[in-house]
């Protein structure tokens, strides 16, 4: 498939020829932005000459368009294909290793891929195949079409438990860090170490994504494995086997929980539901994303979590800001009744003094669920900070190539930008943009079927 086609000649209408190639540029340095956060001022570079003499260059004066960066698909689809990209390239750094400072012998680590979800709360319309292909009838006695609205929303809202709903989201950070901590312990006393001496032998390390499912529920999608003592760099103990490693993924997701009083006063146990997926983590080239033994690929892991980064609740668009008062929620359109209700729970609950921590009204366009989609042990891999700090330090290098400079050391670079607005003139320089991300894209993925395929033949050549 080619690249997108940009109508040039529409776009050139509408700015004014004389104008047209400078917006291009704005358009590209903003990579296609649907939100572009507009800029003036300009951007300096001191310099010396061979011989000791000051150099002044202006790079850039004027007005600059500049990513929002969001990674949300559903607010700017370019800045959340760049969210993923740097994530992607997060996760399979801590899978293939051999790069960003981590060794390749984490392929040598056992590592799962794991999938924990939240209990239920009340019955909800499913519907379904049967293993031998018949469709199989929902609880409340119907038979559901696939794309029946109604599958995930409750046969009876009104005893749904939407109160448990909402706090368990709001809990779900702490039964994170309690599930990794019963990892841990339930590992050591296997082996008869004290838990307090388990970081003197090993190390459970993880990178984790949060995905919600149709009912509303997050569940957590994770790549877990366990290093040395201080991390990849260090041996592992021989005693660390992915069969060992699995028995305590499963007794940890069966255990771990926390506890937070109900607005009755009624304590509530958060765990996770009884459903747990662990499937071994393979090294092999990208391909299919299950093999006939269960095992799944490095890459395929790394696609899988970097595209569920970028999702949000699957609600409505209005669902991706975060709401003001009462009336953002009334105002709300395209949301089915279930998740309404459980943006207005969130709503209420956060105005009650006992949950004043929790900050639900803050997070109740999430349905109350208040962690970050992505996040990673300390030791995983690198950081967001570190890949984009890489591409920022390759940027400046090819801007000062282009313009000579023999010794980067002796550059000094002033940026003097001020905030001036945000979003596009017009509906047409918005469709501009998309036009230019759109086919940015496609010639990415014509560069990443290209090198896949070279490596694809360089392994059946081995």
């Amino acid at each position: 498939m080619s690249p997108t086609t940009v109508d040039t000649d529409r776009y050139a209408a509408f700015i004014g020829k004389a104008g047209f190639g400078a917006w291009r540029e704005r358009v590209a340095s903003a990579k296609g932005c649907a939100h572009p956060i507009h800029l003036a001022g300009r951007t300096v570079l001191h310099d010396k000459t061979a011989d000791g003499r000051p150099v002044l260059r202006t790079l850039t004066a004027g007005t600059l368009m500049v990513p929002c960066g969001t990674r949300r698909a559903a607010i700017c689809p370019a800045c959340a294909d760049r969210y993923a990209a740097d994530a992607f390239h997060l996760i399979r750094a801590g899978l293939a290793g051999g790069e960003k400072d981590v060794p390749l012998t984490v392929r040598d680590t056992p590592r799962l891929f794991v999938t924990v979800t939240a209990p239920s709360f009340g019955k909800v319309h499913s519907g379904g195949l049967t293993a031998r292909g018949n469709r199989k009838p929902c609880g409340c006695g119907a038979w559901h079409h696939p794309d029946d609205p109604i599958l995930s929303t409750p046969i009876d809202p009104d005893t749904y438990d939407y109160v448990g709903a909402v706090l368990w989201h709001a809990m779900a950070g702490a039964l994170w860090h309690k599930f990794t901590e019963r990892v841990a312990r339930i590992m050591a006393a296997r082996q008869g170490i004290k838990v307090s001496e388990f970081r003197e032998h090993a190390r459970v390390s993880y990178a984790k994504v949060a995905e919600y499912q149709a009912r509303g529920m997050v569940h957590f999608h994770v790549v877990i494995r366990v290093d040395g003592p201080t991390g990849p760099d260090s041996p592992r103990p021989a005693w660390v086997t992915a069969s060992l490693l699995e028995d305590c993924v499963r007794l940890a997701a069966a255990e771990a929980g926390v506890s937070i009083d109900r607005p009755s006063g009624a304590e509530m146990t958060v765990q996770f539901g009884p459903q747990v997926d662990v499937r071994p983590i393979t090294a092999r080239l990208a391909g299919q994303f299950e093999d006939a033994d269960g095992t799944v690929s490095e890459a395929a892991i790394a696609g899988y979590i970097a595209k569920y980064a970028t999702k949000s609740t699957g609600t409505t668009a209005g669902g991706d800001r975060r709401f003001r008062s009462q009336l953002d929620i009334d105002n709300l359109t395209g949301i089915s009744e279930h998740h309404r209700r459980m943006i207005q729970m969130a709503w209420n609950l956060g105005g009650l003094p006992q949950y004043a921590d929790l900050k639900l009204r803050r997070w109740a366009h999430m349905l109350g669920f208040r962690g970050h989609f992505l996040t990673k042990s300390r030791k995983y891999s690198t950081t967001f900070k570190r890949i984009r700090g890489d591409q920022a330090d390759y940027q400046r290098a090819q801007t000062l190539a282009r313009l000579g400079v023999d010794d980067p050391d002796t550059v000094l670079v002033v940026n003097d930008w001020r905030f001036t607005a945000v979003g596009h003139v017009s509906p047409v320089a918005a469709e501009l943009a998309a036009a230019f991300w759109e086919r940015t894209k496609a010639e990415r993925a014509m560069r990443r079927a290209d090198q896949y395929e070279t490596e694809h033949d360089e392994h059946e050549g081995m």
